[in-house]
């Protein structure tokens, strides 16, 4: 997912089996609005995104740059991942630390999900994608490498992967990779910062 973040950090690449069956992301850019109203969206935008970079994240132990988030509630965030695994996959955190799915009280829960539904309806629309996965790994032995409950959101097309299900063994090796990467300070593979805070900048647009 992701990326890192402690310093942010890197994901490694996914391995030649996995990456057969996926699409390189593109990042498409967001339609034109007339003048007056883009006026308004950008200063309402400046004043959302300076409210963001002012606040702190952490993703278990490891602290995010708020470049890389992008939407914000009272009790949970989201954030652009490193490496995507298709154009759109983001992840829906709650803001307090929170091992375990059954950890989270019933206001967090439900905004998870809430949370979660708009980021998805958005995302699919953006990127003209069909379909949504949501994800959940609860737990170690459920692939969950990170201890913080997260959702991951993956916009759907048909023939992203050559066979459906292969997204979810996708996920548990980006788990793996994920805190390998969070854990060791090695040298950037992937998307740069400022890629990844430029996208972060195009979703929260979605919200205004």
């Amino acid at each position: 997912m992701l990326k890192s973040l402690g310093a942010p950090l890197p994901l490694a690449f996914l391995n030649a089996s996995t990456r057969r069956y996926l699409r390189t992301p593109s990042f498409p850019s967001l339609p034109k609005a007339d003048p007056l109203r883009r006026a308004a969206s950008s200063r309402l935008h400046d004043a959302r995104q300076g409210s963001m970079e002012s606040e702190s994240f952490m993703f278990g132990p490891y602290k995010i740059d708020p470049k890389e988030v992008f939407y914000t509630t009272q009790l949970s965030y989201a954030l652009v991942n490193l490496r995507p695994l298709v154009p759109g996959h983001v992840l829906v955190c709650p803001r307090r630390d929170v091992k375990r799915f059954i950890d989270l009280t019933g206001d967090e829960t439900s905004d998870l999900w809430l949370t979660a539904q708009k980021i998805g309806h958005r995302l699919e629309t953006y990127h003209k994608a069909t379909s949504l996965t949501f994800a959940i790994q609860d737990g170690p032995q459920a692939g969950q490498t990170v201890p913080h409950v997260h959702i991951h959101v993956i916009p759907r097309k048909g023939g992203d992967f050559k066979k459906n299900d292969e997204i979810y063994d996708a996920i548990d090796l980006k788990e793996k990779e994920l805190k390998q990467t969070l854990d060791l300070d090695i040298e950037r593979k992937d998307r740069s910062m400022e890629e990844m805070a430029a996208e972060a900048d195009e979703y929260r647009k979605l919200f205004l």
